[in-house]
């Protein structure tokens, strides 16, 4: 029988890895996938990104009130309930994504069901959101969100370490684990084997089932907004904001 080689094909692979006493993450055994896994800081032009996808000189134009259909409203409502509003009247990125209210309703039903009903704790939560915003560079996220990590526990020093990754000092085993988790997830789409098991030893199956279901729904909002290069809401100082 011919045998086909699975890294000839490109298929990524999980990666076996492990957590020492110190809470490091041991080599990859794969060397492929350990250098698309970003557990460190790594600088960049926040200014450029900014400007790249938040310059607010969006590619499409938001839907005009009047032309607002009532499966867009409704949506709306529901958003502005559970977010409240940082604008008077119906914000930009609402308007725009009312030209695709279906596809609006699916993005947003996701993420308002791992918000209101998720499994995991919320401030492990925000964790994951906040490392997935930063990873996939998007200012809007990442400043939307610090202010939702701090009202559900997260310091002002561990979001900026958010910002430094799993292998930055001072996380805890089952912290670093969740920060690690999602370096995976960005980087090579797969949890290792020693992460799972370092979060099993904490979360539940089916906490454990949400973190690719979180990092893949933030995801998908990151390459929306980035795309369509909405602008900062009021209050949003984008990678700056801590």
């Amino acid at each position: 029988m011919k045998t086909i080689s699975i890294l000839g094909l490109g298929l990524a692979m999980a990666v076996p890895q492990g957590f020492g006493p110190a809470g490091a993450a041991q080599a990859c055994d794969i060397p492929e996938a350990a250098s698309r896994v970003q557990t460190g800081p790594e600088p960049f032009d926040f200014a450029a990104r900014e400007q790249q996808v938040a310059s607010g000189d969006q590619r499409i134009a938001p839907l005009p009130p009047e032309q607002f259909s009532d499966e867009a409203k409704e949506i709306a409502a529901s958003l502005q309930a559970f977010f409240g509003a940082k604008e008077e009247g119906i914000p930009r990125t609402f308007a725009t994504m009312f030209r695709h209210p279906g596809l609006y309703r699916g993005q947003m039903q996701l993420g308002l069901e791992l918000n209101q009903h998720g499994k995991m704790p919320p401030r492990e939560r925000e964790m994951v959101i906040l490392r997935t915003a930063w990873l996939v560079r998007s200012p809007f996220e990442w400043g939307e969100h610090v202010a939702y990590g701090k009202r559900l526990g997260l310091s002002g020093d561990e979001i900026e370490r958010i910002t430094q990754g799993s292998s930055a000092p001072g996380w805890n085993e089952h912290d670093r684990a969740v920060l690690r988790g999602v370096e995976e997830l960005i980087g090579d789409h797969a949890v290792s084997d020693g992460t799972w098991a370092t979060l099993a030893k904490t979360w539940s199956e089916p906490q454990l089932m949400e973190l690719p279901g979180l990092v893949g729904a933030y995801t998908l909002t990151a390459m929306i907004y980035n795309t369509l290069r909405f602008g900062m809401l009021k209050g949003n100082d984008g990678f700056r904001t801590r």
